[in-house]
């Protein structure tokens, strides 16, 4: 008779991921259904967008090399949001931590000892750091001033790029000085060749040293979140804090820890962008380029999965790249948007209804018993 019901329990479970299966599949569909039809309204046609997104991310020559090189960087900052979101901390300031962190080791890499090869290295360290400082700002204000951390890291991001356009203003920091020409643009000097990631080049295709690091990263995450003491009461705090309580787990020690991991991790994507080619290693304001934001998203669209937020950010990576191939087919760059956001949403129902079912079962199971 148990052997018969753990039969029936596998089974149920099994028929349960083929409909969440189904499920991401319709979602999937329809959303791609939606996006071809308003590329159609737009006077452009769907199939060359999606020429332009394979051939503008993959297909041309160098291309799936450009994509691996804007992967990196969000892979490692859904790493951190990943590793904030386990111990039940909503972090939302990513993208002020990558500018900041990476007006950091533009400092070091323009300004202390150009083309000093280790100079590379503390570049990216200071990146790490100056990262999880600013978020720890957040991590301090909610845990000794009960201030939302959503908040704080949200109002953070506003204050980050005042203070990298800053540093681009004065001679001192990173103002890029030219005799006789003013530097309107607010770009910092050039990083030196030897303060910069080694590429590596397959098959035509260049990508920096960033993209295997990033994957280490990931690697390394995942086992940390899974196998190890750490990560079990990160999950602990995350799912029930009272319960951590109770069982020894700090929620200041810990959650705090979380939150520096996750804004060392936008530090150093940003640093590692730099060192790696992007803007023509130089820094300017806008360096971030919404990196921040599009890893937040790869952390949820992935749900918290360090390995599963591998293919998912080399899904963004790809339509980031392909957006000036889109412009050049006479596409809008904003419908790589719409369609990016339609793909997400469309990730996001099967789990929502997968969570309304399980609560429906648990309900139904209760009042049963009562």
């Amino acid at each position: 008779m148990t052997t018969s019901k753990g039969v029936l329990t596998r089974l149920k479970l099994t028929r349960d991921q083929v409909e969440l299966l189904g499920l991401y599949v319709l979602c999937v569909v329809l959303a791609l259904a939606i996006s071809a039809l308003l590329i159609e309204f737009n006077g452009s046609s769907w199939t060359r967008a999606v020429e332009a997104i394979f051939d503008g991310a993959f297909q041309s020559k160098g291309r799936w090399g450009e994509t691996l090189r804007r992967m990196a960087p969000l892979l490692i900052v859904a790493v951190g949001s990943i590793v904030a979101t386990r111990a039940g901390i909503v972090n939302i300031g990513q993208e002020g931590q990558l500018l900041v962190g990476t007006t950091g080791a533009a400092f070091v890499l323009t300004k202390i000892q150009p083309g000093n090869p280790a100079m590379l290295i503390v570049g990216l360290i200071v990146g790490a750091i100056v990262g999880a400082v600013w978020a720890g700002i957040a991590g301090w204000l909610y845990y000794w001033r009960k201030i939302p951390i959503v908040l704080s890291t949200l109002l953070l991001v506003y204050l980050s790029s005042q203070i990298a356009s800053y540093t681009l203003t004065r001679r001192q920091l990173l103002l890029n000085v030219v005799p006789g020409e003013p530097n309107r643009l607010l770009l910092s000097d050039v990083t030196a060749p030897k303060s910069r990631l080694g590429i590596i080049e397959i098959f035509g295709n260049k990508f920096p040293l960033s993209v295997p690091i990033a994957l280490l990263i990931a690697v390394v995450a995942a086992w940390v979140l899974t196998r190890t003491v750490w990560g079990f009461r990160l999950k602990m705090l995350g799912m029930n804090p009272r319960t951590a309580r109770r069982a020894g787990v700090s929620e200041t020690r810990y959650g705090m820890a979380a939150i520096l991991v996750s804004g060392a991790a936008a530090g150093l994507a940003g640093s590692m962008m730099l060192a790696g080619g992007e803007s023509q290693y130089k820094f300017s304001s806008g360096f971030a380029s919404n990196a921040g934001w599009d890893g937040l998203l790869v952390a949820l669209v992935a749900r918290n999965n360090p390995i599963a937020a591998i293919p998912v950010a080399l899904v963004f990576a790809g339509l980031r790249s392909a957006s000036t191939f889109l412009s050049v087919a006479g596409i809008e760059g904003v419908l790589v948007d719409v369609v990016r956001a339609l793909l997400v949403v469309a990730l996001f129902i099967p789990p929502a209804i997968s969570e309304l079912r399980r609560k429906r079962r648990a309900l139904a199971n209760l009042t049963e018993r009562t």
